[in-house]
């Protein structure tokens, strides 16, 4: 089977502009939380987003965004023109530019479409091998690594410049509290007294390439192999998962499987973990009955209590902070919870300060409204 590497890569979020700015926040967690930045015009109780930074151009934040991402990425990872003309893209999003949609129509603005995301990086990059938007919700962005690893190993693309991209929505927000799903504090996974989520924007973009194409061209390193993905749908419920975790269970089995790794090889693992009363205890139920009693030795990175629920961006970069754990063989301090953590969540959660990698595989997973799961299995360099 064609191995699938990851050669360079791009982020931006609340933490800051780049790969190494989010690396930095990761290891500096203890005790730190981002600027919960509200929106004065935004009519609803809790109008908390957790921003990123993004610069001024055409096209909406969440196109800006994936640019930026894509940018670095393709920089780290030394692709030239001739690279360029050849690779695919595919960007997930749950809303697109959503701020294109949600102002006044200017009669002389041509790109309404709320989903352009994944054009606006083929056209900035002169990425000509076909742009494609995965728009499934929370999930989105793991889907989108996941369809690109499929395009590589059946050879209709050597290169793919794939991720997740996510812009604040007033819309988006605004059925968060409908469903009074926004917790007033932080975002705070297995937290004990966690009330909801806070949705953050964000882009991971990473370049996927064959080990063939990037021995060819010289590429001077990788940080993992993406080597396995697995999908499912509960279908259960319009936004909860299904209570007993069945199909969480299965997208996980899934992606070992199709990476040829046993459960034992996993040394950290990227939850979805969005902070959500039913959510977290779901997903710690299914990690159990994959993973066993190893459950409470293995060091779960609790992402999005740095960064907020950054939707469709959230599976890219659950699955960029997967593999720079694989790169750096170092799995960064959780927010601390202490004895704050939930009873019904048993998992790991390392804190104070960071712990070696144990293990050749890392997992991240990503879950969305209506039950789309999706969980992507890497694998680090040979020592």
């Amino acid at each position: 089977m064609t191995q699938v590497l990851i050669t360079g890569a791009g982020a931006v979020s609340c933490l800051g502009a780049g790969v190494e700015a989010m690396w930095q926040a990761l290891c500096a967690a203890p005790g730190s939380r981002p600027l919960r930045a509200a929106d004065p015009g935004a009519r609803m109780p809790l109008p908390l987003v957790y921003r990123a930074p993004v610069g001024t151009g055409p096209g909406g934040r969440a196109s800006r965004l994936a640019v930026m991402a894509a940018r670095e990425a393709v920089g780290d990872a030394g692709l030239d023109d001739t690279d360029h003309a050849r690779s695919a893209v595919v960007i997930g999003t749950g809303g697109g530019n959503a701020d294109h949609w949600e102002r006044p129509l200017d009669p002389g603005r041509t790109d309404t479409t709320p989903f352009p995301v994944a054009s606006a990086v083929a056209a900035a990059l002169g990425a000509g091998g076909g742009a494609t938007c995965v728009s499934n919700a929370c999930s989105a962005g793991g889907f989108a690594l996941a369809i690109a690893v499929d395009m590589i190993r059946s050879g209709e693309a050597d290169v793919v410049l794939a991720g997740g991209a996510e812009a604040y929505s007033r819309v988006g927000l605004g059925c968060f509290n409908r469903m009074r799903a926004v917790d007033p504090h932080a975002c705070r996974p297995f937290h004990r007294d966690r009330a909801g989520t806070i949705l953050g924007e964000g882009a991971a973009v990473l370049v996927l390439e064959s080990a063939g194409h990037a021995r060819r061209r010289g590429a001077a390193r990788h940080y993992a192999t993406l080597a396995g993905s697995g999908w499912s749908c509960d279908a259960h419920h319009l936004t909860a998962p299904g209570p007993d975790g069945a199909q969480i269970r299965r997208a996980m089995t899934a992606a070992l499987t199709d990476a040829g790794a046993p459960a034992d090889a996993v040394g950290c693992v990227v939850p979805h973990g969005t902070g959500t009363r039913l959510n977290d205890v779901v997903e710690s139920e299914a990690l159990g009955a994959v993973f066993g009693e190893r459950l409470a030795r293995l060091p779960l990175y609790s992402l999005k209590a740095l960064t907020g629920h950054t939707a469709g961006a959230a599976g890219a970069l659950g699955v960029l902070t997967a593999a720079l754990i694989l790169d750096r063989r170092t799995v960064p301090p959780n927010v601390p919870l202490g004895a704050e953590q939930d009873a019904q969540c048993p998992v790991s959660l390392p804190q104070e300060v960071p712990v070696p990698l144990v293990g050749r595989h890392a997992m991240a997973n990503a879950f969305a409204f209506g039950g789309n799961n999706v969980s992507l299995v890497l694998e680090g360099r040979t020592p």
